[in-house]
């Protein structure tokens, strides 16, 4: 029954569990798979994303005058910097140096996820100030709760400009995407490419089907538990290796499947009959997005043909647009993925701080808009 408001009410909640996943997907669309209720939700409910771990959610949702649900957030405070993958380790050290407390921080994002996507989310139907209310939602939450600041990483542009109206800095930053103009087949893709780079990538790919691993693609009830036995134990492997202790457990794969088996492509590497290595995908409305990688297997090239050349193919097979491999590694380009910005938002109470952080801002961004020409111009593709 209506209850008598007038006005749209803005709410934060604890937890994604809280909320109905009928009414977050209404806002949250069907296209990015990580804002998704049943992505969000796996990381809270397995115990990835806790406030033991440091995430503690504060989701904005904005109600309309009928209690309805009509735009939403992911949100969470922070008392560390882990799992984000825009890089604020140095203002936190310098606002410890002035003697001031930077955690906790408000963060709006998708943890552990370098992926752009919807953040200020809203139903279409919703009025049309609802992403508004979002956004200033934010940097309200922000200074009630005295915070040193707020983030939105991997931002899309739209709610980029929206939240630079309301005093948020933009960051930029550079990924590796493969773009899909139609090819029909792979070949086709090679044959876009210069000479040289296209006989690299045959060699490659002839070099791990010599060695005798059987490569596969997974998706839905083809993945079983053992499949995530197997890729659990690559991805702690790989993250010990190169990064530390792992930000997702193992109940979290297993709810991944649970809940949206039907957008997990996984592809799996086996000599023998025993996997080897894997790389976790999931596929969106018109992109496949590298997630995570592990392997137990030092075969060459092999890291390549799990993560690259079997998603474009994915992606040519299934129609899709891009292909968006995760964060870093120039490596990339000589394979087909081309640099492409990323964006993120911040604000920062502290004036001086703010205004620091700006001019620098301002600094980096010349320097990633240098760095982009630079790598365009090693694109592999054949000149026209």
């Amino acid at each position: 029954m209506p209850d008598g408001r007038d006005a749209p009410l803005i709410k934060v909640h604890g937890r994604i569990g809280d909320l109905p996943d009928i009414a977050w997907d209404a806002c949250a669309g069907g296209a990015n798979p990580f804002v998704s209720h049943a992505f969000l939700s796996a990381l809270e409910d397995s115990g990835a994303v806790v406030p033991e771990a440091g995430w503690i959610p504060h989701h904005l949702t904005v109600e309309d005058a009928r209690g309805r649900v009509v735009g939403c957030a992911p949100a969470y405070l922070k008392v560390h910097s882990y799992g984000e993958f825009v890089f604020d380790w140095a203002w936190a050290d310098a606002y410890g140096r002035a003697g001031l407390p930077y955690y906790p921080k408000l963060l709006c994002a998708v943890p552990f996820t370098p992926a752009t996507g919807p953040r200020l989310m809203v139903r279409p139907e919703a009025p049309p100030d609802t992403a508004d209310l979002l956004a200033a939602g934010l940097r309200r939450l922000a200074e009630a709760r005295n915070l040193s600041s707020a983030h939105v990483n991997f931002v899309g542009e739209t709610d980029r400009r929206r939240l630079a109206g309301l005093g948020f800095q933009s960051r930029f930053d550079v990924q590796y995407h493969w773009d899909n103009p139609g090819y029909p087949s792979f070949d086709d893709f090679l044959g876009a490419l210069a000479s040289r780079k296209r006989k690299a990538i045959r060699k490659e790919r002839r070099e791990v089907a010599d060695s005798g691993i059987d490569v596969r693609v997974l998706t839905g009830a083809d993945i079983l538990e053992a499949h995530w036995d197997a890729f659990n134990r690559f991805y702690r492997a790989t993250s010990d290796k190169k990064w530390g202790p792992a930000y997702l457990t193992r109940d979290f794969f297993s709810l991944l499947g649970e809940r949206m088996g039907d957008r997990v492509v996984l592809v799996m590497a086996f000599r023998a009959g025993r996997p080897v290595a894997g790389a976790l995908n999931l596929r969106g409305g018109d992109t496949l997005y590298g997630r995570n990688w592990g392997c137990l297997d030092d075969a060459r090239f092999l890291h390549f043909e799990v993560c690259y050349y079997k998603a474009i193919e994915y992606a040519i097979a299934h129609g899709l647009r891009r292909v968006e491999a995760g964060a870093q590694g120039r490596h990339k380009i000589q394979r087909g993925y081309l640099p492409s910005l990323t964006r993120s938002v911040h604000w920062v109470a502290h004036p001086g701080f703010r205004d620091a952080i700006g001019r620098y801002l301002e600094q980096e961004r010349t320097v990633v808009e240098a760095q982009m020409a630079e790598l365009m111009a090693q694109s592999p593709y054949r000149r026209t």
